[in-house]
């Protein structure tokens, strides 16, 4: 069955997706600068960290649901990748950040909070310009963590919200019908 008027997005529709998917990314962004990160790096930040990665996980599973139930699941989609992508690099900047501040030499320069968020992206995005690198085991070991997270989220989360797509496009055409 083609798509007609009523199961295609119109523009508008199309550009309040990349309204929101832009607002929220920017929202996460202003909140990565002013909030307060003075916390020493132990255990709590540990714990911070896999608690926030179980969180984004649940986030995840959560805009999985929405995109099946929504009907424009592509646009749906957008918006749960822009959330969920920047939320993991700003974790993962944050943690940076903040084992820089405990152990100074943790990493090649010391981290200012842009420093930390260029460090995570390129590590997310596997580019590796190698300007910026992990010096400590502690260090290396959150690169790796973040290293094996961005693989995951590439290859099974994609295939997962591709998945959330089509089955949200056949519900609703079923609907439709």
């Amino acid at each position: 069955m083609a798509a007609d008027a009523t199961t295609r997005p119109g523009r508008r529709t199309a550009l309040l997706t990349v309204v929101r998917s832009t607002g929220v990314t920017a929202g996460l962004l202003v909140a990565y600068y002013l909030l307060p990160l003075d916390a020493p790096f132990d255990g709590g930040t540990v714990a911070g960290l896999v608690l926030g990665l179980i969180a984004v996980t649940a986030l995840f599973l959560w805009q999985m649901r929405t995109i099946v139930r929504s009907p424009h699941p592509q646009l749906r989609a957008v918006e749960a990748l822009a959330a969920v992508v920047t939320l993991i690099v700003l974790l993962f900047a944050t943690s940076y950040f903040l084992l820089e501040r405990a152990t100074p030499g943790s990493f090649t320069e010391s981290l200012t909070r842009t420093d930390a968020l260029y460090f995570a992206l390129t590590v997310f995005s596997t580019v590796g310009f190698g300007d910026i690198t992990a010096r400590t085991d502690t260090a290396r070991v959150m690169t790796m963590i973040q290293m094996a997270g961005g693989i995951l989220l590439a290859g099974v989360a994609a295939r997962i919200v591709v998945r959330a797509v089509d089955v949200g496009r056949r519900r609703r055409d079923s609907k439709d019908r």
